[in-house]
């Protein structure tokens, strides 16, 4: 075809003219009308400093209730999300109802895969890092199915976070209960072995009975030593074989077998009778009891204080606004889209006229 046949009036018609009257029947007489519910939520945490707003998270004063609000908005394009609400309000029926609007319907022969990617694009997630708000807006073929999905949403999401947040914090209670049974066993195995003991060598104490023993053996020395005195004494002025120096001898003879019976009791080779090693072994044990009483005290310690950690770290799901039913259809923006088509028809228009322009001098 030659460039003499594109005239100004045919490009009009053919670029301006077609593709108008085209866009015109299609968002007066085919394309549906889809309402937007709107609500604006924020997750709160019971651990944001006194005095600070809880929703001020894009300035660095709750990284975790930013990254909380992240994975909330990966939650809501899920297919759990997707499914759930699917069963509750039949999202695939009223996507994919009959009607004349075939590029935003839902084809009911759709995967599931697919269906997902529509949901995408029929929820809006506005997310604001600077005062840690997220818009959630959906989409529905009337007002009162676009106001249901965004209830049904937040109630969902609210569970989302609860749950989120109690998991966290079970998890922790869960370690911390694990090692304080743990330290508790520990403690009571170390007294057992204590008991035990004291009841095997019929002692209750052998530092305390080696204590005596010492002070006894003291004791018995010091008598000899002055029963000697006495002894040397008497015989300065008395015959050896006199009844009282017979009576001091007894004495210290008597005196030296007691000290010699407790010296043998306490240093007796044989491991049941030897005081000082049961001594020795009974410190031991005593030292395993207050070590595993250290560690029951600590983890006792780091019950409470997971506890405490695990009741500041519940979340919650603030809705700041609700959702309402929706008066007028939101989408399509029939006037918007047309004036945009006709500026780009125009755009086209141009530069086809100057390039059949530029053919045609050419040709001359």
């Amino acid at each position: 075809m030659k460039a003499a046949s594109f005239t100004p009036k045919r490009l009009q018609l053919a670029l301006i003219a077609l593709p108008m009257a085209l866009a015109t029947i299609y968002y007066t007489l085919i394309a549906s009308d889809r309402y937007v519910s709107e609500s604006i939520v924020a997750v709160g945490s019971a651990s944001v400093a006194s005095g600070s707003s809880p929703l001020a998270v894009g300035t660095g004063t709750s990284l975790a209730a930013y990254v909380d609000t992240l994975y909330l908005i990966d939650y809501i394009q899920s297919q759990a999300v997707l499914r759930e609400l699917d069963t509750k309000l039949k999202l695939r029926e009223h996507y994919s109802a009959p009607r004349a609007d075939l590029l935003f319907r839902l084809w009911p022969s759709a995967s599931q895969e697919w269906f997902q990617r529509y949901w995408k694009s029929r929820v809006e997630l506005e997310f604001n890092d600077l005062n840690g708000l997220l818009k959630i807006r959906t989409q529905g073929f009337d007002p009162a199915t676009a106001e249901a999905i965004n209830l049904a949403l937040l109630e969902t999401c609210e569970r989302f976070v609860n749950e989120f947040s109690r998991r966290i914090g079970r998890e922790q209670m869960k370690f911390s209960e694990a090692e304080l049974a743990s330290a508790s066993a520990r403690l009571q195995a170390a007294k057992d072995k204590v008991v035990q003991f004291q009841s095997t060598h019929k002692v209750l104490d052998p530092q305390a009975q080696q204590t005596a023993a010492n002070a006894l053996t003291a004791e018995l020395q010091a008598t000899i030593a002055r029963l000697e005195a006495d002894l040397k004494n008497k015989q300065a002025f008395m015959q050896n074989d006199a009844p009282a120096v017979q009576a001091v001898r007894d004495q210290i003879a008597a005196n030296r077998a007691q000290l010699e019976a407790e010296k043998a009791r306490t240093t007796s080779a044989q491991a049941g009778d030897k005081i000082g090693a049961l001594s020795v072994e009974f410190q031991n044990l005593q030292l395993q009891a207050a070590f595993a009483e250290d560690a029951y005290r600590s983890a006792n310690t780091g019950l409470e204080a997971a506890r405490i950690e695990a009741s500041k770290k519940l979340k919650s799901l603030i809705v700041v606004g609700a959702p309402a039913k929706a008066e007028t259809a939101e989408y399509p923006a029939k006037l918007y889209n047309l004036f945009t088509i006709l500026v780009l028809c125009i755009i086209v228009y141009t530069v086809v006229r100057l390039m059949v322009a530029a053919i045609r001098e050419h040709q001359d």
